[in-house]
């Protein structure tokens, strides 16, 4: 574990952008990522990503050493990774009849 990174985060894997919350992150508190402070403007519990490196938009989102999909808008350090700045990449399957 990174000394200058909050211990409430768990990064999965060597190469990851987001981490995820081991705890609660009460709103307001500031937390270390990799020695920089960022201000928790929301309260987010246990298993939530946060971004832990700005990821651009259309970049890759990486957890456990796979992309889970891509950021739909630029996602800055500490920011709350989810539907609502992150698009899967999942394809849909047609059936036919």
């Amino acid at each position: 574990m990174n000394a200058h990174t909050d211990p409430r985060l768990l990064t999965l894997a060597p190469g990851d952008n987001v981490s995820v919350l081991k705890a609660t992150v009460a709103a307001g508190e500031d937390i270390l990522i990799g020695g920089q402070s960022v201000h928790m403007p929301q309260t987010l519990g246990l298993g939530h990503k946060l971004a832990v490196a700005p990821i651009p938009a259309g970049e890759d989102v990486i957890k456990y050493a796979f992309p889970i999909g891509f950021a739909a808008q630029d996602i800055p350090l500490g920011a709350h990774v989810h539907i609502h700045n992150l698009t899967s990449r999942h394809t849909t399957v047609e059936i036919m009849e």
